[in-house]
């Protein structure tokens, strides 16, 4: 999957409104993760109001709902400051995308905020599977 931050940022607008709206602090974070990837605020904004289908979440793949997992992390820490509230808005899509909430806390620890410092991904999506909800 190639990292795009759009697109990314869409799928946590859908993953945000799964549960049929989105919440206050949700909006603000995503406007924060936008801001902090460049997007400027009318881009987020209108991003919010006419979010772009994604497929069905029960429908991804392991791999898929891995993806956007690392990414939505990547993108938390792209600013260089991670704040609790984040830490919270990640453990919620996490556990909308079928893992504990405590796999956010496990990647992050090997997750980077430049996106051209690679993780092992493998050895990720291995503690991944570990948190995956039954």
């Amino acid at each position: 999957m190639q990292f795009n931050k759009k697109a990314e940022l869409n799928v946590l607008i859908n993953l945000a409104a799964s549960d049929s709206r989105i919440e206050e602090k949700e909006s603000k974070l995503i406007h924060m993760i936008g801001k902090a990837n460049g997007l400027t605020a009318e881009e987020i904004q209108e991003m919010i109001n006419k979010p772009q289908a994604i497929s069905d979440l029960n429908a991804m793949t392991n791999d898929e709902k891995f993806e956007h997992l690392y990414y939505l992390i990547q993108m938390m820490k792209m600013d260089g400051q991670v704040f609790r509230s984040e830490i919270i808005f990640c453990e919620t899509v996490a556990e909308k995308l079928g893992y504990k909430k405590s796999v956010v806390g496990e990647l992050s620890q090997h997750i980077y905020s430049d996106p051209s410092i690679t993780a092992d991904r493998d050895m990720l999506r291995q503690k991944a599977q570990k948190y995956i909800r039954d």
